[in-house]
């Protein structure tokens, strides 16, 4: 069972308006505009086989069902799935698959999502070739007749290599191919993969749509008539759900997602700029930068640059410098809250990865992560500089 749609919206709503209204009306019996948290685990039936739409809260939620609703909406997407955590979503739209299927990835994607392919879903004879799917003719040549789906990560974690998704959609579904975008890094504020021609996007909501870090939780928006029919089916059989709690706090998320997005895109320009001038920075991958090899794309694809970026500073010594002297910018795994936060992907993020794959992939151990979040710009600024200044 799933709902989809835009309650009370027309179809020319916009952006900003499908974030606070899409998929929520006031509660019926009490006129509360804010979705409530049904925290319950079943519900009373009035009769033998007559109930009102819900029957166990695995299966069914008011609270979790409005989210699903409202994120597929943002995401111009048929239906949403929500799940207990970004890699239970991935985790989900694997069981699309079966033995002996393959799967073309994103060389550089997360170290989580690398960590389930490589080594628990090999076990299930899924095989996987990783290439750098900002190149389509390596992307082209690694299709097989046994492959299912292209999985993507643009921006990528975290050099911030782009997918040009368009181009990407009209050479998966030429080989029969589902395109599967992992939306996490930019938001659907960024970027809307399914506008772009993709099958299925995914969101660890843990990140910009939550925005406040202080939940975890994952979500699939399909299109296809047949994945929105398993999907439902397999979110209630392994039964990883996203809590009532879960599903509040991320439509709360969502209604300040398009403010959020343009304050974490402004800071993280600004600093890419500050780094990138900065003497003791080699290097900053940052897409909004007229520098980065893919700006053209960024500028077509995306709308605003988004709140990540890296530097290189050369040496894990001078890393580690930097990141035990800053003050107000914190040492923290995870990306997309209000506060910013800052990483060393070679032993946090990426540290799954193999050192000779991480090298290939342009992730050294001087490199660091930023996840910019909303504070005054020139505050993050100076922290950066202190800290710089102590290498």
């Amino acid at each position: 069972m799933y709902r989809s749609g835009i309650v009370k919206l027309t179809s020319r709503a916009r952006f900003s308006t499908i974030c606070l209204h899409a998929g929520q009306e006031p509660d019926p019996s009490t006129g509360a505009i804010i979705v409530p948290i049904y925290q319950t685990s079943t519900y009373v039936q009035e009769a033998l086989g007559k109930h009102k739409g819900y029957e166990y809260a695995r299966t069914q939620n008011p609270t979790r069902m409005a989210l699903e609703r409202n994120i597929a909406a943002i995401e111009s997407g048929k239906a949403g799935f929500a799940f207990a955590s970004g890699m239970a979503a991935i985790g989900a739209i694997a069981t699309l698959l079966k033995a002996g299927d393959h799967v073309v990835v994103s060389d550089n994607t997360y170290g989580g999502t690398f960590r389930l392919f490589d080594k628990v879903l090999t076990r299930y004879q899924l095989t996987f070739t990783y290439v750098d799917t900002s190149d389509l003719d390596a992307v082209a040549r690694a299709l097989r007749p046994s492959t299912r789906i292209l999985f993507v990560e643009t921006p990528t974690n975290p050099v911030m290599r782009l997918t040009d998704l368009r181009a990407a959609a009209d050479l998966a579904h030429r080989h029969d191919v589902r395109l599967v975008v992992d939306n996490t890094f930019a938001s659907p504020y960024i970027q809307r993969p399914i506008l772009l021609g993709a099958d299925i996007v995914i969101h660890s909501t843990t990140k910009y749509l939550n925005g406040h870090s202080d939940s975890v939780g994952g979500i699939v928006v399909a299109q296809r008539d047949e994945d929105i029919e398993w999907l439902g089916f397999v979110q209630n059989a392994e039964g990883a759900i996203l809590s009532p709690f879960d599903s509040f706090l991320v439509l709360r998320g969502t209604k300040t997602l398009p403010i959020r997005m343009q304050q974490h895109s402004a800071n993280g320009m600004a600093l890419a700029e500050f780094l990138a001038g900065h003497p003791k920075v080699e290097k900053v991958y940052y897409p909004g930068l007229r520098t980065h090899p893919q700006y053209d794309l960024a500028s077509r694809q995306m709308n605003g640059f988004g709140g990540m970026l890296a530097f290189d500073v050369g040496s894990i010594d001078a890393a580690r410098r930097v990141l035990d002297s800053v003050r107000l910018h914190s040492l923290a795994e995870s990306l997309g809250g209000v506060e910013t936060l800052i990483s060393h992907p070679a032993t946090m993020t990426h540290s799954s990865v193999p050192p000779d794959r991480r090298k290939a992939l342009g992730i050294t151990d001087g490199m660091v992560r930023i996840s910019s979040g909303i504070e005054d710009v020139e505050d993050l600024k100076e922290d950066l500089a202190q800290a710089l200044d102590r290498i």
